[in-house]
């Protein structure tokens, strides 16, 4: 089978495309919030100019002499200030200037002596919304004098096509900007991050094609950062990783060596177990005196090597996980250990309360409850209590024993095969396979530390789930 090659994402699918488009976005968005209150901001100053000159086109008006004023005058003011009619009001004076062509009726009134933040945006995007004209009557003070109200009647046509200038000129700098800000943004990226990140990327294609080449090492950088971080740890973690497998290829050799050693073995301590029989057949006292210990010792040798055996060649099969009882397979677990007349080789005290149900693979729990209550048998413990409690999301479970427990030596080497056994012969095994089963479970096995009159006490955990549909 070909080993698939990991391709690099796209250009438009890379990290630092994506970040470029989102800072321009992020920056239009920002844009946008500038830009709102900014075009209601230009629409009142419009309004505001258009105030002032109005105050000035009534102060001309009014220096000319009466009799040197005449209709044509009067439309050429109102058309500097692009009014249809001013009016003045104050407290001792008041003039009006009025249009020949005066608009029938007036569509919006805006006064610029109110209104809030708010407003004045709202009424801006209202005006940029129109599609027609609107004729405006526009009320305000003059800066000069401001007990003096001026309003002035106006087309709206004009100012929104201002703002649309206005809006353009802002777009086309944001543009400018955010490609601006963009660009620096996406080149930052690419020398702060996407190279340091294909550099890593690299390295990990590397090592996954030849592992055990230590010229494929990362070689980390001095950066103090996240970056520099994640590159030395990666060298070391690729460093152990190589290692480990070194040893796990020599110790696989090894163990290859070992079972060929043992099938060789057993089968000779398969002849020796034809000559004890012939030697069985001699009325010698003192031959059989000698017997029964060289059968225990060719016993324990063809468990050992059979065991070995086993172990070598066995893998955790599927779990097919089903709902049922945990006291049902603690009560199967506990019967086997009765002899067929009844009698107990060892007490299981099943507590368990019956609602306690748990979603594994039934097969496999048994084999673990099964494994646990024969070490206990064997290291000559009489009674066996097995409990369980619900804690949040996990099934705990505790097994104790009155058996001898296991020394402090025993207790770091509990889970190693071929270790961690307490009896003399024994592989240790039995805890490896119960370990195995209930890590494939995605739980745990921890041996507690024996409260006054217990032997051993185990506590395992399982995760409360529900069981995957058929």
């Amino acid at each position: 089978m070909a080993e698939s090659e990991t391709k690099l994402p796209a250009p438009l699918t890379s990290l630092s495309a994506r970040l470029l488009i989102l800072t321009i976005f992020f920056v239009m968005v920002a844009e946008f919030l500038i830009w709102a209150p900014s075009v209601s901001r230009f629409r009142k100053a419009y309004l505001e100019e258009h105030i002032v000159r109005a105050h000035l086109a009534t102060l001309a008006f009014e220096a000319i002499p009466k009799e040197a004023i005449d209709r044509a005058l009067e439309d050429t003011l109102l058309e500097q200030t692009e009014a249809y009619g001013i009016v003045l009001k104050g407290p001792e004076r008041r003039a009006l200037m009025v249009s020949s062509e005066m608009p029938p009726k007036v569509n919006t009134v805006v006064d610029l002596r109110k209104g809030s933040f708010v407003m004045w945006i709202r009424d801006a995007f209202d005006t940029l919304a129109q599609d027609e004209n609107r004729i405006l009557r526009v009320l305000g003070t003059s800066p000069k004098v401001p007990s003096l109200l001026i309003e002035v009647v106006m087309d709206e046509t004009p100012m929104r096509e201002a703002m649309y200038d206005f809006s353009a000129r802002i777009l086309n700098l944001s543009i400018v900007i955010s490609l601006f800000t963009a660009g620096l943004v996406y080149v930052t990226l690419r020398w702060l991050m996407v190279r340091p990140m294909q550099k890593i990327t690299a390295s990990i294609k590397d090592f996954r094609r030849a592992p055990e080449d230590g010229t494929r090492d990362l070689r980390p950088s001095s950066r103090t950062d996240e970056i520099g971080v994640t590159e030395r740890e990666l060298a070391k973690m690729q460093d152990e990783l190589r290692q480990a497998l070194q040893q796990q290829g020599r110790l696989a050799t090894l163990g290859a060596a070992v079972a060929k050693i043992n099938h060789d073995l057993r089968n000779s301590l398969a002849t020796a177990v034809l000559a004890f029989d012939k030697l069985a057949t001699i009325d010698d006292p003192e031959v059989k005196s000698v017997l029964p210990r060289l059968y225990n010792a060719i016993d324990k040798a063809v468990k050992l090597c059979s065991q070995t055996l086993n172990y070598a060649g066995e893998s955790m099969p599927s779990l097919k996980p089903e709902r049922f009882h945990l006291q049902e397979v603690i009560a199967e677990a506990a019967a086997a250990f009765r002899d067929p007349d009844g009698d107990a080789k060892l007490t299981v005290r099943n507590e368990v309360d019956f609602v306690i149900e748990v979603t594994a693979d039934r097969a496999q729990l048994f084999r673990v409850f099964s494994n646990l209550l024969r070490n206990a048998a064997e290291a000559g413990a009489g009674s066996a209590c097995i409990e369980a409690q619900w804690a949040d999301d996990r099934t705990v479970i505790s097994i104790t024993d009155d058996g001898p427990g296991f020394s402090e030596r025993a207790r770091e080497r509990l889970f190693q095969p071929f270790a961690g056994s307490a009896r003399d012969g024994g592989t240790g095994l039995g805890l490896v396979i119960v370990r195995d089963v209930v890590k494939a479970h995605g739980g745990d096995i921890l041996l507690l530390d024996p409260e006054e009159g217990e032997g051993a006490a185990f506590q395992i955990t399982l995760p409360r789930r529900r069981a995957s549909a058929a």
